[in-house]
């Protein structure tokens, strides 16, 4: 009798030593792409629209990449009409992003209305892009992980202008 009554509650007792702090991660316990989204919208006070499905489009894209391109995420913010201090918004998206992260691209117009911050990560043989573009009343917050070489291979087959080159007469002759 004694046994029947420890098995159930060792199995909810694993179940919450497991489940707990996957709930707390999955939850936006603080970084990532979740956390950076999260801290906009509590500090400008906007709603990210999530783009549906975006994890069958993330299946899609690499399919269609020959796995160049893999974890989408994707968030929108319409209608930011709050002024965003550049200095600010790059130490939030750094802070929430976490260690890894270093920023290869941060412009911002004179009147601070326009701006781009993009953070790259290595992931082994792949590289994480982390993106975020303020344009006037629109935000948009990408995070994708791409294979280079592959990617490179991708974007090879559709360049025209070795061709054109030759085919225009602009090439060099011995």
């Amino acid at each position: 009798m004694r046994r029947q009554f420890f098995v159930p509650l060792g199995c909810a007792a694993l179940c919450l030593l497991v489940v707990i702090p996957w709930i707390a991660h999955a939850a936006g316990a603080g970084g990532g792409f979740d956390g950076v989204v999260s801290s906009i919208e509590h500090k400008y006070h906007v709603r990210a629209t999530r783009i549906p499905c975006m994890g069958l489009a993330s299946l899609i894209a690499g399919a269609a990449t020959h796995g160049g391109v893999a974890g989408v995420h994707v968030a929108d913010f319409e209608h930011f009409d709050k002024a965003a201090d550049g200095e600010e918004l790059n130490r939030m998206v750094e802070e929430k992003l976490g260690q890894g992260w270093k920023r290869m691209i941060r412009s911002t117009s004179r009147h601070g209305d326009e701006q781009t911050l993009i953070f790259a990560q290595p992931e082994g043989r792949r590289m994480g892009l982390f993106i975020l573009d303020l344009d006037g009343s629109e935000m948009d917050v990408v995070q994708v992980s791409v294979d280079p070489d592959n990617l490179s291979k991708t974007i090879a087959k559709y360049d025209h202008s070795d061709r054109d080159r030759d085919q225009s007469g602009d090439h060099e002759s011995d």
